[in-house]
């Protein structure tokens, strides 16, 4: 019962999140549907596998640890119910296209459970400290930072010059050498510079041009990169939270588990992320190539931060808060859609909690 009930909330954690990671690529046109998915799928693998090296403190964190009692931590029927409860949750999001989170819906589903279980006996403090407080600072930080960031980060761009029509350069310097309204922006060393200019200064004999990168080229690669960065770190925080639940019951060892769940996460992305990818690319905010880029490293560092410290915050909230803070700043922001997303979070918590607490009277009675 704990494998298959693990392997569904991976299933609905795949169809739900994996995209989330590269929906900057897909919401400013720089991929396709698949050519971002295909991306998303090989670098959230990359984050669950090393998972098993670098997130083991969110293993002890999800296995109820100070929240309940541990003999109900190890009871298959709790773990069971929590578990099915967290994925009825999150498919049932995704089945209506919106992006909520799989950490949320956990933490539901464990105070649900829990509550029907125990009552008063549960782990307040704990609940509180190392569940609720990430998931709420998490997303206000993603907001701030996207926002305040974005202005900075674009005004250092406007200043270098560096846009999708120059290039970036490095030149071998002599003391006639002038650009052609190009913008120095390092002297490395006596005999070498960088410099932003166009391509075709750069490109001329006399120029002395080292080495070059078109800045469309560079802009789309750090693009990449960074949405690369994004999914690599929601597989780094979300599967141990996944994995911890089946293995209280001690249903596999750590490592064959941890495969079996990427592999189960990719599945449900490749087969059903269509629906949400729509809402977290399209309807949240207009964004241009570069400002994707921008929301992603965001994303990733918070999200990484965390993993490392053992927090385990949603990185649905953190990409989506990274994403209103781009639209603050660009006054692109789609409020309705924000507005349904924020209530789809609201009705996360309490939807989580009956659907654990619901399976979990019926498993006591059967």
């Amino acid at each position: 019962m704990i494998v298959a009930a693990t392997v569904f909330i991976a299933y609905a954690n795949g169809a739900n999140d994996n995209f989330k990671g590269v929906a900057t690529l897909f919401g400013s046109g720089a991929a396709s549907y698949r050519k971002a998915l295909a991306w998303a799928t090989i670098t959230t693998f990359a984050g669950s596998v090393a998972a098993f090296f670098l997130a083991g403190r969110l293993v002890s964190v999800f296995q109820g640890t100070g929240l309940v009692p541990p003999e109900l931590s190890e009871s298959a029927p709790f773990v069971a119910a929590v578990v099915l409860g967290a994925a009825l949750t999150v498919m049932l999001a995704t089945r209506i296209g919106m992006p909520i989170s799989t950490t949320h819906s956990l933490t539901g589903a464990l105070f649900g459970g829990a509550w029907l279980a125990v009552g008063f006996d549960l782990g307040f403090d704990a609940l509180a400290v190392n569940f609720f407080m990430p998931l709420l600072i998490s997303p206000l930080c993603a907001v701030a930072i996207a926002a305040v960031g974005f202005t900075l980060v674009s005004r250092v761009f406007e200043r270098s010059g560096l846009n999708r029509e120059n290039c970036l350069c490095v030149e071998a310097r002599t003391g006639a050498m002038a650009t052609s309204g190009g913008a120095l922006f390092v002297e490395t060393a006596p005999a070498l510079r960088v410099i932003v200019d166009r391509e075709v200064a750069c490109a001329q004999p006399q120029s002395r041009t080292i080495w070059g990168i078109n800045g469309a080229k560079l802009l789309d690669a750090g693009h990449f990169l960074s949405a690369g960065a994004v999914s690599f770190a929601r597989g780094l925080n979300d599967t141990p939270k996944i994995v911890a639940l089946g293995l209280v019951a001690g249903a596999l060892d750590l490592g064959g588990f941890v495969v079996a769940v990427a592999a189960t996460m990719a599945l449900g992305g490749l087969f059903h992320a269509g629906t949400v990818a729509q809402t977290v690319s399209k309807k949240i905010t207009g964004m241009e190539r570069d400002h994707g880029l921008w929301a992603n490293v965001v994303t990733s560092c918070l999200v990484i931060f965390a993993s490392g410290w053992g927090m385990p915050v949603s990185t649905t909230h953190v990409s989506c808060g990274a994403l209103f803070g781009i639209g603050i700043a660009n006054r692109r922001a789609r409020w309705a859609m924000i507005r349904t997303i924020l209530m789809a979070w609201v009705l996360t918590l309490p939807t989580a909690a009956l659907l654990s607490a619901g399976v979990y009277l019926l498993v006591r009675i059967f």
